[in-house]
């Protein structure tokens, strides 16, 4: 009888050297919650055959979201087509995509009564449009199951794929969220697969196809970087006209991934988020434990009270 070998989760990393992952701070470390509410997320996601980035990513939030009934729901499929030297979702050669997905999680976000859902997705550099379409056709699911709900979409970057991006833009999500990630220096190790000034150029494109959509994106340090580095980016983001910033702490899935640098203090954290203020962010969320969509229904309210002010203030 022939017993095929486990997929290797992250076959491009099978053969780095392991790296030692060090002890959390006290500041980082969290609670398991694990509530009915968390368990009824978790069904519900099981019934409609969806994967969510809380855990294909082993995100440290999961507990807290869940019970709240928050799940950041990714589409495309559970395997990415890029090596992502920091990330935990599964790599290597993807399935089709499935086209009756938009409905479910459509159904999957009226049954949780969300007012504010985030869906991410995986790369898909194997499609033509990097899976566009397929987030433009989940916008569209959405709303129209869900008239109420605000859409938050975190996308890939669409390298090498022309202007496919439009059809996200012209779905009009309320709000459209690209990672960079990390600093420029450290995208040949980072974020191999990816583009520095290709992402950026995505944010900009986003907010110059339709100038009322909010627009999002995301940093971990602890990969190397200094507070400079952080500065420049940050300026960079505002170049673009970025409304909303997250700042996390990275931390390592395994002693494969890219090793951690050095765990930054709450008191930097604190001196990130008025740093970014000061630079005209409307939004910010800096804490060790920030992720793209933590609090993100929050934060989009939040978001948009800045904005009404700002209007009012520029009278």
């Amino acid at each position: 009888m022939n017993v095929q070998a486990p997929r290797l989760r992250h076959p491009e990393k099978a053969k780095k050297a392991d790296s030692v992952i060090p002890r959390k701070p006290k500041w980082i470390r969290k609670k398991k919650i694990e509530s009915a509410e968390y368990y009824e997320t978790r069904r519900l996601m099981r019934d409609h055959d969806l994967s969510t980035v809380c855990e294909e990513a082993s995100c440290p939030n999961i507990g807290e979201c869940w019970s709240k009934k928050h799940a950041t729901m990714m589409i495309m499929g559970e395997i990415c087509t890029r090596g992502c030297s920091f990330c935990n979702v599964m790599t290597g050669r993807p399935d089709a995509l499935d086209v009756f997905e938009p409905g479910r999680v459509a159904q999957a976000v009226k049954k949780l009564g969300l007012r504010h859902v985030v869906i991410t997705s995986v790369d898909r550099d194997d499609l033509q449009d990097g899976g566009a379409e397929h987030i433009a056709q989940t916008i569209r699911a959405v709303r129209h199951q869900n008239p109420n709900t605000t859409v938050e979409v975190l996308t890939p970057d669409f390298l090498g794929k022309g202007a496919a991006a439009q059809a996200v833009f012209e779905a009009a999500p309320d709000v459209f969220n690209h990672n960079l990630e990390t600093v420029p220096h450290l995208y040949a190790t980072v974020r191999p697969g990816a583009r520095y000034y290709t992402s950026l150029r995505l944010l900009d494109d986003a907010k110059r196809a339709n100038p009322s959509l909010f627009t999002k994106s995301g940093l971990m340090v602890g990969l190397g970087e200094s507070m400079s580095d952080v500065r420049q980016v940050m300026d960079d983001l505002r170049a673009a006209n970025v409304d909303f910033l997250t700042v996390g702490q990275y931390l390592q899935p395994t002693p494969k991934h890219h090793p951690i640098d050095r765990f930054w203090s709450p008191e930097e954290f604190e001196q990130l988020e008025q740093i970014a203020r000061n630079k005209g962010f409307l939004g910010v969320s800096a804490t060790a434990l920030t992720r793209s969509s933590f609090h993100a229904d929050e934060d989009f309210a939040a978001l948009k009270q800045a904005r009404d002010r700002a209007l009012v203030e520029s009278v």
